[in-house]
C-alpha cells in the first residue's frame, strides 16, 4: 500500500485487511481514493458507535464508497410521479384476524435466502421475488427461488427499466400479464441488463394488494398474510450492521425491499426486513427498523400479491 502517504500505520492495517476480506481489486490511480472514502466512512461509523444508540455501524463492502458512489450503483426503486399511484386493490385488514404480537416468515419457510443485487439498480426485482416466493410457498407449501434476472429482462413492457431501477407493483403486472414467472434455476442473476427470454413459470400472481400509505397498522395486518414488498429511504443504511435502526432516516423512497416480521426487543417495537445486498450487510443481510414510527418510509409503498 505504498502510495498512501503519511496516515496512521493502524488505519493502514485495517484497509489492507478490508481489501482482504471484500476481495476488492483496484487500479493504481484508485487506490488512494478509495482509502481516503474508507477514512472517511469509518470516521463516521466510530463517531455513530461511540454514542451508544439502539443499532450499530460497520465496516461492509460499501466502506470505500461515497454515499453518492452507493445510492447510484445499489438504489433502484422509482416512485410514480402522481405520489404512488394505487392498484386496484386496497388492503382490508380481515375480519376476525388476529394477528401475531410477533412474527418471522423465516421460521414459516417462506423466506428464501439472502441474495445479492450487486451493482444494478434491480432492488424492486428483489423485493417482488421475495414476495411472491412468500406467497406462493403459503399456498403451496413449497419454497421455490424465482427469478429477478427475468424481471430485469422483460419486465420493461410494465413500465420498469432493469438495472435502472423499477417498482415492485409494476413488476406484479408483468407477471400477471406473463401468466408468471419462472425459476432462479432457469433464468439466473447476471446483474446486468440482458435479452427478454422465456422459460416455464413456476408461481404465479393473480392480483395484488397496495396498503394503504402510512397505515402502520394496516401493514401489520399484511405481514400477517405473507411477506411484503415495501419501499424504503435506504440512503442511510450503507453501514448498518446491527441493532433497531431509529434514525436519521427520511422517507424519500428509493430502495425496494421485503417486509418479513415484526417483534419487540428490549422495549423496543421493530420490523424485521430482508434486503438483498448479500449476507456481509447488517445482520446477515437483514435489518431491523423501529416500528410504529413510519421509519425510513416503511410504511408509504406496501404491497403484496395474490398467486
Amino acid at each position: 500500500m505504498a502510495g498512501l502517504g503519511l496516515v496512521s500505520a493502524s488505519l493502514q492495517e485495517q484497509f489492507v485487511a478490508y481489501v482482504k476480506e471484500f476481495n476488492k481489486v483496484y487500479t493504481a490511480d484508485e487506490l488512494f481514493v478509495r482509502f481516503q472514502n474508507f477514512r472517511d466512512n469509518k470516521q463516521m461509523i466510530d463517531a455513530h458507535n461511540a454514542k451508544g444508540l439502539s443499532w450499530e455501524m460497520g465496516v461492509n463492502q460499501f466502506t470505500d464508497l461515497t454515499q453518492k458512489e452507493f445510492a447510484d450503483l445499489y438504489l433502484g426503486y422509482l416512485p410514480r410521479n402522481n405520489d404512488y399511484a394505487r392498484s386496484r386493490n386496497m388492503h382490508v385488514q380481515p375480519v376476525g384476524q388476529v394477528m401475531d404480537d410477533s412474527l418471522d416468515w423465516r421460521t414459516k419457510g417462506a423466506v428464501t435466502p439472502v441474495k445479492d443485487q450487486a451493482q444494478c439498480g434491480s432492488c424492486w426485482a428483489f423485493s417482488t421475488t421475495g414476495s411472491v416466493e412468500g406467497a406462493n410457498q403459503i399456498k403451496s407449501g413449497q419454497l421455490q427461488s424465482v427469478s429477478e434476472q427475468q424481471l430485469v429482462d422483460c419486465a420493461g413492457s410494465a413500465g420498469n427499466q432493469g438495472c435502472n431501477g423499477g417498482l415492485m407493483d409494476d413488476a406484479f403486472e408483468y407477471i400477471i400479464k406473463n401468466g408468471g414467472i419462472g425459476s432462479e434455476a432457469s433464468y439466473p442473476y447476471t446483474a446486468r441488463d440482458g435479452k427478454c427470454k422465456q422459460v416455464p413459470s413456476v408461481a404465479t400472481v393473480s392480483k395484488y394488494t397496495d396498503v394503504k400509505k402510512n397505515d402502520e397498522t394496516g401493514l401489520m395486518s399484511a405481514v400477517n398474510i405473507e411477506p411484503v414488498s415495501v419501499a424504503v429511504d435506504a440512503e442511510s443504511w450503507s453501514s448498518y450492521r446491527k441493532g433497531i435502526m431509529s434514525g436519521p432516516c427520511g422517507k424519500s423512497l428509493d430502495h425496494g425491499v421485503l417486509a418479513i416480521g415484526y417483534g419487540t426487543d428490549a422495549g423496543q417495537d421493530y420490523w424485521l426486513v430482508k434486503n438483498s445486498w448479500g449476507t456481509s450487510w447488517g445482520e446477515s443481510g437483514f435489518i431491523r427498523l423501529i416500528r410504529n414510527k413510519n421509519e425510513c418510509g416503511i410504511a408509504e409503498a406496501a404491497s403484496y400479491p395474490t398467486p
